[in-house]
């Protein structure tokens, strides 16, 4: 019998793979069967078009104690018997929808995924993109995404300690929310979010079950929008205040021998929880859905297995232990129910009360196809990439003007706006919160130190995927190095379009290589992530733009390096080449604000980032360095720049320009690190510089309240400072 394309269209399956089912299963699935395989079988659960490629990331190192794919999270060892937990998540498309509840339930999503594993939260970021500012709707997302942000994890008292912000019309019809959640545990207490032992019951804890989220996994995140189709239900709604109660019960609940495991409720809710648990542990289960407390009257078996209601967790029970579990979740105002049990058959056998609504093995449900296809690289690239940068005009107007421009374009201009509506003090473990190159954590009772950055580039890679993949991964390491931290391990999250058509799988295959090989070169594994696509509308893809979130140890936290100069007299220098070459405009800031160009070959040598990033870390745990800042978006007079601002001194250059002026002082070539010293240590770090073979150029003194470039920038520190800091909210209106 023919199937229905509008109920394949609705769970996001194709023909073929509704053919696949029926022959792998032998007979037609039910109408709960088939919502569920086509959530479990969803890009957003099955990771159909990504999961080979994933497969190329190194994700194995000394540190790394879960790797990726296994758990909720990926955990790696800190020393002295403790880990921190960590992943990266996204809620885009619900977002673009509702900008407030998006927001918030992606950090309500993520925070169940590390206290899942036993790991008291302890840090979040976000990594955000949204359209230009000149835009009512964009303001509108970003207003809304912030304050989501800002009210769900403010309410959980978790500090927002990082992150980035980013505009383009790239994603004016897409905006990107990444969240990050880090948490500490003692490895021995460390919890698995697997379901073994028949008989062992499956409970169900937290919030009633309600029909927000329906279809979120197999609709909203596996596939691109479509202006005709209403969206709105998809979009779960949070509350905090609960979150908070069940993450404390859930991590006493962790300190008990009562269960086996821990799955929180996300993408595909009960669905998804309840047979990845089982799936971990080998077994099957039995399930009993007319036991699940509801909010709404009238909801079907197929509402509430695929529901997406927020703030629930599976806990597997040992039997015998239900009576002490539920009485834990009582005494922090929980309803839990036990709504079935463990088996040895490896099959989900799901009731309404007497009455099976769906009977299907445990391999069948996750294990969907695998697509490994051809990509190819977008025609416009080639040209694009052979642009000749070097007949544009060097330096059209005056060095000043272009250097106060870019401290004021939203992406560069301070994001004080937005952390200062984020609570990053609460825990009282904050030692560097937002605003520097990395966030840095004391772990109490220790004189460790977590750092903690987050960083992509969609237009780097949108130029050259690989590139711009690689440097994702550079410039993360190269922040938590310039806060003094060795770089342990990254969590990501891949934002790309529809990975069906050729250009758009083109993108995340060279992204991921690209990634992968930086990763290797860096020894930085990754341990978890995301993978996010689709996000296109009406054909126009997002830029190609990979978050990574990476994660370093400080052994000991007085080490820590500010970005700010220090002292008046200070030098000044340039660690890593100078890049004064027209080529390094390529995706830049720079050539995006002065001349209207996406443009140029963006170059990373992987050899000399290995080389910058080890010497400079070498020179902090060494006591030479009073600050060190990475250049990034703006190149080398926004890095100097930001260092005289937070440190609230002035700098005078003293170097001479070769090359291309504009390229020299706002090209963004990679490996390059601005760092200041003691007048007394400077032969020490010249002396240092030659043993290692990394170039070392002398830019200048900390001086004074003038911003001073030889012949090309004379600012005064308040001008400077003025346009940084006002840049976001004049945007803002």
């Amino acid at each position: 019998m023919p199937i229905d394309r509008k109920l394949l269209d609705d769970v996001a399956l194709s023909a073929e793979e509704y053919n696949l089912i029926v022959e792998r299963l032998g007979r037609e699935p039910g109408p709960v069967e088939l919502g569920m395989l086509g959530s479990l079988w969803s890009e957003h659960c099955g990771y159909k078009h990504s999961k080979l490629l994933l497969k190329l990331f190194p994700s194995q190192g000394p540190h790394v104690l879960i790797p990726p794919g296994e758990e909720n999270a990926g955990v790696v060892d800190i020393g002295g018997g403790l880990a921190v937990a960590f992943k990266m998540e996204s809620h885009n498309h619900p977002s673009a929808i509702e900008p407030y509840q998006g927001a918030a339930t992606g950090v309500g999503g993520i925070v169940r995924d590390i206290f899942a594993m036993g790991a008291r939260p302890i840090a979040l970021m976000n990594s955000l993109r949204f359209g230009p500012l000149s835009e009512a709707r964009n303001r509108y997302l970003f207003t809304g995404v912030v304050a989501g942000i800002a009210g769900y994890g403010n309410c959980l008292g978790i500090p927002d300690v990082g992150g980035e912000a980013c505009f383009d019309a790239t994603y004016s019809h897409n905006p990107l929310i990444n969240v990050f959640c880090l948490g500490l545990v003692e490895i021995a207490k460390l919890q698995r979010g697997c379901a073994s032992g028949a008989g062992n019951a499956l409970m169900l804890v937290g919030s009633d079950t309600g029909r927000d989220g329906i279809h979120g996994a197999s609709g909203l995140a596996s596939r691109t929008f479509e202006e005709e189709r209403e969206l709105r239900p998809t979009v779960q709604v949070g509350n905090p205040f609960l979150e908070k109660l069940l993450m404390e019960a859930c991590l006493e609940l962790a300190g008990t021998d009562y269960i086996e495991g821990l799955q929180d409720l996300g993408a595909a809710g009960l669905t998804s929880a309840a047979v990845e648990a089982v799936a971990r542990g080998g077994a099957g289960l039995n399930m009993d859905i007319a036991l699940v407390t509801r909010r709404e009257e009238g909801m079907t078996p197929y509402e509430v297995m695929l529901s997406e209601s927020q703030e629930r967790m599976l806990a597997i029970v040992r039997r015998g232990r239900e009576a002490e579990a539920q009485a834990l979740f009582e005494k922090w105002g929980l309803n839990s129910v036990v709504i079935g049990r463990v088996t040895d058959d490896s099959l989900a056998t799901v009731r309404d009360g007497e009455q099976v609504v769906a009977r299907l093995p445990i391999s069948l449900l996750t294990t969907p196809p695998l697509y490994r296809l051809q990509g190819r690289k977008p025609p416009e690239l080639d040209q694009l990439q052979n642009i000749d940068l070097s007949r544009l005009p060097d330096l059209p107007r005056p060095a000043s003007e272009v250097l106060l421009r870019l401290l004021a374009s939203p992406t560069i201009a301070s994001k004080e706006w937005v952390y200062r509506q984020y609570d990053h003090q609460v825990l009282t473990n904050t030692v560097v919160g937002p605003g520097s190159d990395a966030a840095i954590l004391r772990v109490k009772g220790t004189q460790k130190g977590i750092a903690l950055t987050c960083d992509g580039n969609g237009r780097l890679c949108y130029l050259d995927p690989h590139i711009g993949g690689a440097r994702a991964v550079a410039e993360a390491a190269r922040n938590l190095v310039c806060a003094g931290a060795r770089p342990l391990a990254l969590t990501d999250c891949l934002n790309f379009g529809n990975p069906e058509r050729p250009e758009v799988y083109y993108q995340l295959e060279q992204a991921i290589l690209g990634m992968s090989e930086a990763c290797r070169a860096l020894e930085t594994p990754v341990v978890s992530g995301n993978v996010s696509l689709y996000n296109e509308t009406r054909g126009q893809a997002v830029y190609p733009t990979p978050v990574v979130g990476m994660v370093g140890l400080l052994e000991d936290i007085d080490k820590r390096c500010p970005m700010g100069f220090q002292g008046e007299g200070d030098a000044v220098y340039l660690l890593g080449p100078m890049g004064a070459e027209a080529s390094h405009l390529a995706g830049s800031e720079y050539l995006a604000l002065e001349h209207g160009l996406v443009a140029g070959q963006p170059a990373i040598d992987l050899d000399m980032e290995v080389q910058v990033q080890r010497r400079c870390l070498e020179a902090i745990q060494r006591g030479l360095l009073r600050s060190a800042h990475d250049c990034s978006e703006g190149g080398l007079a926004v890095a100097l720049a930001e260092s005289a601002i937070a440190g609230g001194m002035g700098f005078t250059g003293e170097f001479e320009l070769s090359g291309r002026r504009d390229a020299a002082l706002f090209g963004e070539a990679p490996s390059r690190i601005v760092v200041s010293v003691q007048p007394g240590q400077e032969e020490e770090l010249q002396a240092l510089a030659q043993s290692w073979k990394v170039p070392l150029l002398r830019l200048g003194r900390v001086r004074g309240r003038q911003f001073l470039i030889p012949d090309l920038v004379d600012l005064d520190l308040e001008t400077l400072s003025q346009a940084w800091r006002r840049g976001l909210e004049r945007a803002l209106g």
